[in-house]
């Protein structure tokens, strides 16, 4: 299954998803990539990017650079506007630093203790170089999803974070650090510091409002979005007005069809929370037994992703995620049908049968090229598959 290129797009829109818009969710996309080389080598440009280009931002270490869509309900609509900033972003890395976009979901090459300040006078930022190191340098992809009734997105929170897992298991794109491959498919998510240490299930958007105050009173959060786990409610005013449910867990993914895939089956799951009110976790379980089990399974899915075995919070089965993801997907089947995007899942069932980027580039180290060979080919191979989707992005010799 191919995205539509731009002179399809018209006629597309004016067909299929169109009628289908409003029984679908706003979407909005966050990606966070690394710059560099095309030998694999990232470069801290991110301070230059943000200067040259507007809608860029920067990151405490300045190898990986941030960007956003703006809400949509069409898929179409949100994977176009997330691929012309790719694009726009790999052409001004080639044309003023011969530089392009280096995959994966972390420092798959670089030294495990560098850091490289983007703005070294920014005070938020050497916090977090003291208090984290270079743990918190990573590549992902984040999704939000529109949910306007603030309890309603508390219970989807509740029941998306005990199936964060699955998404991580889907993306694992970091298996190497430092040249070598570290026995896991999601170093990036094994590695990074969770913040709070615990974070409850939260009953009601009053309990998430009243916890996040004693946060930041307590210094524990230097801010509202130091709140760093799988998934989290946000809002323009968190915690006191909240309207999306954005899931973080996903390392960085690369290829728009499958980033497209993964949008519509978290869509799929939510829009399942939303039309069973009885679909709670908390009615059966406490807070601190779901938080154990949720680590646990994210624990499992950054090892071993779709290899892992995790257990399903609603049967306590336990179960390969890769046997998880495809109960689920014919699970959701008839909701996404409904709601007008069930032909978007299809590319999920090419990551089963064939693995993740993770699984896959470990497959090649297994079969003799090296982990740097590995991220070489694959910084060629994804400027083409970009390059498909828009011809202006630039190839990679």
């Amino acid at each position: 299954m191919r995205l539509e290129s731009p002179s399809d797009r018209r006629r597309s829109q004016m067909t299929a998803d169109q009628p289908s818009l409003h029984r679908q969710l706003l979407k909005g996309l966050e990606e966070e990539v690394y710059t560099g080389t095309a030998d694999g080598h990232v470069l801290p440009l991110s301070a230059h990017v943000k200067a040259a280009m507007d809608g860029y931002t920067t990151e405490p270490d300045g190898r990986n650079v941030e960007f956003t869509t703006a809400p949509y309900r069409s898929y179409q609509v949100l994977i176009d506007r997330l691929m012309a900033k790719r694009c726009a972003l790999r052409r001004y890395l080639e044309a003023e630093h011969g530089c392009t976009l280096v995959p994966g979901g972390a420092l798959s090459l670089a030294g495990p203790d560098s850091f490289h300040f983007s703005d070294p006078d920014n005070p938020y930022y050497r916090y977090i170089r003291d208090t984290y190191g270079n743990r918190v340098v990573t590549a992902s992809t984040h999704i939000n999803l529109g949910i306007d009734e603030p309890d309603e997105l508390l219970r989807a929170y509740r029941v998306l974070r005990l199936e964060a897992a699955i998404f991580l298991a889907l993306t694992a794109a970091s298996p190497f650090l430092a040249g070598k491959p570290t026995g896991q498919h999601s170093s990036r998510w094994l590695r990074f510091p969770l913040t709070p240490e615990r974070v409850p299930f939260f009953a009601d958007a009053a309990t998430f409002a009243v916890w996040m105050d004693e946060q930041l009173e307590s210094g524990t959060m230097q801010n509202q979005r130091h709140l760093w786990l799988g998934i989290r409610p946000n809002g323009p005013a968190t915690p006191r007005v909240l309207d999306r449910l954005e899931l973080r867990i996903c390392d960085r993914i690369s290829d728009p069809h499958i980033l497209q895939a993964v949008t519509a089956l978290y869509e799929a799951r939510v829009w399942q929370v939303l039309e069973q009110p009885d679909l709670d976790p908390l009615r059966e379980r406490s807070s601190p037994k779901l938080e154990e089990l949720a680590a646990a399974n994210e624990r499992a899915a950054g090892t071993k992703s779709l290899d892992a075995v995790g257990v399903n919070w609603v049967d306590g089965r336990a179960l390969t995620f890769r046997d998880w993801i495809r109960s689920m997907l014919d699970d959701v089947a008839e909701t996404a049908n409904r709601h007008g995007f069930a032909s978007l899942l299809q590319p999920l069932e090419a990551v089963l049968a064939n693995g993740n980027p993770a699984i896959q580039w470990l497959r090649r180290v297994e079969q003799g090229t090296t982990p740097q060979q590995v991220i070489q080919e694959a910084i060629v191979e994804l400027a083409a598959l970009d390059r498909e989707f828009d011809p202006s992005c630039p190839l990679v010799a």
